[in-house]
C-alpha cells in the first residue's frame, strides 16, 4: 500500500497512484515539478509555501486549498479554474479521484481553531483509503476516521505528540500508520519511534521520513 509513495518532508507526501498528488510540500531539496494536484491543509508557512509549491507545480496543476488561501493562490499564478476551496466534510472529484476533507484543528490550544475551517484529506487511491491528518489533535472527527494507511503528526506543541498520535490510530486502526510533522520544524525522530512503538498488535508502524529519492 505504500508503493510510490514518498515522505519528502514535515507533512509533504507524494502519492504517485493514479495520478501525481502532493501534500503540503516543504523545504524540498529538489525540483519535482509533475504535479497533477497539490492538496493544502492550512495556512501556516510549513504547509503552504510558495517556493515549494513551485517546485512542485506543473503547467496543469490542480491546487486544493482552504477558502483563506485563495488570493494568495491567485498571485501565484495558479487560474482560477486550477484552484479549487475546500471546506471539512465535503467530498471533491478531482481528476477522477475521490477526496474527502476531515476537520484539522486543536482541542487544547489555540494554533489551529476550529472555526479556521483548516483540513486533512482522505484519498481513494486504487481502491485504497489514504488518511493526511494535517495539523491535528484528536477530535471526535478524526475518531470516525476509517482508511487503509494514515499520516499522522507526532511532533506534539502545535499537533498531537507521539501519545496522542498513538491513542488515535489505535482507535481507528488503520492497516498502516506513519508518522509525520517531525524532524523539521518541532519534534525528533524518537517521537516517530516512540509512536511506532507503541501501536496495537495488527497495525504496522513505518517510518518513512527521511527517505527521499
Amino acid at each position: 500500500m505504500l508503493e510510490n509513495i514518498e515522505v519528502l518532508n514535515h507533512n509533504c507526501i507524494k502519492f504517485d497512484k493514479e495520478k501525481i498528488i502532493y501534500t503540503d510540500p516543504f523545504q524540498l531539496k529538489k525540483q519535482y515539478n509533475d504535479a497533477d494536484i497539490i492538496l493544502i491543509t492550512h495556512s501556516h508557512y510549513d504547509h503552504f509555501s510558495e517556493e515549494d509549491i513551485e517546485k512542485v507545480r506543473s503547467e496543469n496543476t490542480i491546487i486544493c486549498i482552504t477558502k483563506d488561501l485563495y488570493d494568495r493562490t491567485l498571485e501565484l499564478g495558479f487560474s482560477k479554474e486550477n484552484i479549487i476551496t475546500v471546506e471539512p466534510n465535503y467530498t471533491y472529484q478531482i481528476l477522477g479521484i475521490e477526496i474527502k476533507t476531515i476537520p484539522a484543528y486543536n482541542t487544547n490550544k489555540k494554533f489551529h481553531p476550529k472555526e479556521n475551517n483548516w483540513v486533512g484529506y482522505l484519498l481513494n487511491l486504487q481502491g485504497k483509503v489514504y488518511y493526511v491528518a494535517g495539523d491535528t489533535d484528536i477530535t471526535e472527527e478524526n475518531k470516525k476516521v476509517s482508511c487503509d494507511v494514515a499520516f499522522v503528526p507526532v511532533g506534539g506543541t502545535y499537533t498531537m505528540d507521539s501519545k496522542g498520535a498513538t491513542e488515535l490510530i489505535n482507535e481507528i486502526k488503520p492497516t498502516i500508520a506513519v508518522p509525520v510533522h517531525y524532524g523539521s520544524v518541532v519534534g525528533e525522530e524518537r517521537d516517530a519511534e516512540m509512536f511506532v512503538q507503541n501501536l496495537e498488535e495488527g497495525i504496522e508502524g513505518k517510518i518513512l521520513i527521511g527517505k527521499e529519492m
